[in-house]
């Protein structure tokens, strides 16, 4: 017993010092796991760190920017294994927007972002933490560094350097000619995604200008463009990010462009012949009239010097140039001798001073026409009281209109009454005329302004008393633009919609033209007839910029039941007063791929199908169904019948069966069944009303089958 006592004693003692001796080697094993853990988190990299008891913990370092959450978005946890869970600890957060930004619980360590993040304005915070013991105030961990990264979305649509661009090119330049630059970009992250990268279209300027996608650079597309047909044009570009593609953001700019001129017209002058009267008393360099030659081109491309090349009165006369009008002055250049000679002629040259040697092979750039001067006596010729006249009519103006009126009086002391003549080698189809009265000019024809726009005439001043004297002006009519002529389609369009097409697809895109030029420019409204203004199949889109989308308003669409759609479309202008027309589009019903491609819009291939349809095999099924019923049915009625005994009893209560031994009725019977019905679905509705039997019908015609 005592031994069995000293062995258990001595067996506890020993079990006791093992254990008290295991616990401090634990303890060890632990510190060396966490001065290990610490290597790992060093913050100077190549430094030696020192075996220091350091646990660190945190699990997120990126936010996402732009966080519109209802609560503040969660950054992470700061974490130490000295942390006991006891409140003993507080943690503190400093660095960039500690506090501000970025609110730490100081108890749980639990970091939350404060604020609405923007990663265009900050990309990543460095943060430093710390975890201080509440008692001792003393830091259980050294201080360690980490970072915040902001990760982008695509918030930042591109931009434009500049909200409007303006640019100039010569005209007539080649297709390809470089015009400007856009630059357009975006905030967002380049290294991440595609949410800074920019394509560039062009929304408006075309068949006329094109745009480099990846570049933003603006060239010409069409060929010889006139500045005398157009001279300005406005270019709308749109950047869009994520590299074009469907949800991406976009900007817009706006290119002004501007064609600048080249001397690429000669001047010509409006009429061949001009005539002019001079006193003979005037003096010398006395200014006797005007004449101009017209030239499209600006600038010192419209430069013209005027000279006298030849002429019975070139030695008498001279012509200057005026730089402000481009018109060339005829002057007195000797005395005149209305005794001597009364008329002179001249032949007058305007030449281009600046003229272009890319174009010299249009023709020579200058033209000439006759000035005849007469020479009156000391009885001077009325004088109008302007120097040219400029009047400006509508082109709808009523015959017999009054259009305006030119003014002459005679500069003699007698006041001489003066008649008013319009000169008929300037208007031979005798469109206008002038009451001799009083200079009031008149229309005698209808105008027509896309025919004719301007009407240069002239206009004979002379004296009753003596005819002789007179003097002429030129007056310069132009005809204003009314708006009598309905926009029309501007070409004929083939269109066609897939029969696999869905609802809101574009099927075509239409525009309009008009042969009318309103001030402000053409303006187009399209709408559906009111007849079809709301058409089950296609509606119309006005796009707002003279354009309008035809789309589909349902699912599919079959060559079967309608190959081709009329549509009916009404096109309105937008000037007074308002003229419109209608067109209609020939809509055909075509096969497409899964691309939209058309294939085929032959009815005929409608005749040729690939494979029984659906419809046809289930109506197939439905026969085969049928037929092995009957079957069936007919089989167990023979088995029935064979059962029967030979001889019926009296006491037989069961219904009593009526036998016929007459044969069905074969072809001639009526009511048999038509297989034929059975291949048709359709005859077979009609018929259900027929050859439908009942059990009991079955046994009261015993015939029809035995």
């Amino acid at each position: 017993m005592m031994r069995t006592y000293s062995f258990l004693t001595v067996l506890l003692w020993s079990c006791m010092f093992h254990a008290i001796h295991m616990r401090p080697s634990q303890k060890r094993t632990t510190k060396h796991l966490r001065s290990e853990r610490v290597t790992g988190l060093s913050e100077n990299d190549g430094e030696t760190l020192h075996r220091t008891k350091r646990g660190w913990m945190w699990n997120q370092f990126f936010l996402l920017e732009e966080y519109t959450g209802p609560d503040t978005q969660y950054v992470g946890k700061l974490h130490t294994d000295q942390d006991k869970g006891d409140g003993n600890l507080k943690y503190i957060l400093t660095g960039d927007g500690a506090g501000s930004l970025f609110i730490i619980d100081e108890n749980t360590g639990d970091i939350h972002a404060a604020k609405k993040l923007d990663r265009e304005e900050k990309s990543l915070y460095v943060l430093r933490a710390k975890a201080i013991d509440r008692k001792t105030g003393r830091q259980v961990e050294p201080e360690s560094e980490f970072i915040i990264k902001i990760h982008d979305i695509n918030d930042n649509e591109p931009k434009f350097t500049k909200d409007m661009y303006t640019a100039s090119i010569p005209e007539m330049s080649g297709v390809g000619t470089s015009v400007i630059q856009v630059t357009a970009t975006d905030a967002d992250d380049a290294n991440y995604g595609n949410s800074a990268k920019v394509v560039y279209s062009i929304l408006q300027g075309q068949p006329y200008f094109s745009v480099d996608p990846e570049t933003g650079l603006i060239k010409t597309a069409l060929p010889d463009m006139s500045r005398e047909n157009r001279e300005q044009y406005q270019v709308v570009i749109q950047a869009k990010d994520m590299g074009g593609q469907m949800g991406g953001l976009s900007g817009t700019t706006t290119v002004n462009i501007t064609l600048t001129d080249v001397n690429d017209n000669p001047p010509r002058f409006p009429q061949s012949t001009y005539q002019f009267s001079s006193p003979e008393s005037a003096p010398p360099g006395t200014p006797l009239g005007r004449i101009k030659a017209n030239d499209p081109d600006v600038g010192e491309n419209a430069e013209i010097e005027y000279s006298i090349s030849n002429g019975d009165g070139s030695d008498m006369f001279d012509i200057v140039t005026d730089k402000d009008t481009q018109e060339g002055i005829i002057t007195v250049k000797k005395h005149l001798d209305f005794e001597n000679k009364m008329l002179y002629t001249l032949r007058v040259e305007a030449t281009n001073t600046h003229p272009d040697p890319r174009f010299l092979q249009l023709g020579p750039f200058k033209d000439t026409a006759f000035v005849k001067i007469s020479v009156e006596d000391i009885d001077e010729p009325p004088v109008f009281s302007r120097p040219w006249y400029l009047i400006e009519v509508d082109e709808d103006a009523k015959e017999g209109s009054i259009i305006g009126q030119v003014v002459a009086q005679d500069p003699d002391i007698t006041k001489n009454a003066i008649k008013y003549s319009v000169d008929r080698h300037t208007d031979l189809d005798r469109i206008f005329n002038i009451y001799s009265g009083n200079g009031s000019l008149f229309i005698s024809k209808p105008l027509d302004r896309e025919e004719t726009p301007w009407h240069n005439i002239t206009v004979i001043a002379s004296e009753i008393n003596n005819p002789k004297q007179s003097s002429q002006i030129p007056v310069f009519i132009r005809i204003l633009d009314i708006n009598d002529h309905a926009p029309e389609f501007a070409k004929y369009y083939e269109t066609f919609v897939c029969e696999n097409a869905k609802a809101g697809q574009l099927i075509q895109t239409v525009s309009a033209v008009d042969k009318d030029e309103p001030p402000r420019g053409h303006r187009f409204f399209f709408e559906l007839v009111p007849e079809f203004a709301v058409h089950p199949n296609f509606s119309v889109v006005d796009n707002k910029d003279n354009t309008a989308g035809i789309m589909t308003r349902r699912n599919g669409y079959s060559r079967s039941k309608m190959s081709t759609y009329l549509l009916p479309v009404i096109i309105f202008d937008n000037d007074y007063p308002i003229q419109s027309s209608t067109g209609t589009l020939t809509i055909r019903v075509c096969a497409c791929d899964s691309r939209g491609n058309m294939q085929s819009c032959n009815a005929e291939a409608l005749l040729l199908p690939a494979g029984l349809s659906t419809g046809a095999l289930v109506a197939i099924l439905l026969c085969i169904v049928i037929l092995l019923v009957l079957v069936v049915l007919f089989t167990a009625l023979k088995r029935q019948r064979k059962k029967e005994p030979l001889i019926i009893s009296k006491d037989d209560v069961r219904d009593n069966i009526v036998t016929y031994n007459d044969e069905g009725g074969g072809e001639e019977d009526t009511q048999a069944f038509d297989i034929g019905t059975l291949r048709n679905p359709e005859a077979r509705e009609e018929m259900r009303g027929f050859n439908r039997y009942t059990p009991g019908d079955l046994r009261n015609r015993e015939g029809l089958f035995w």
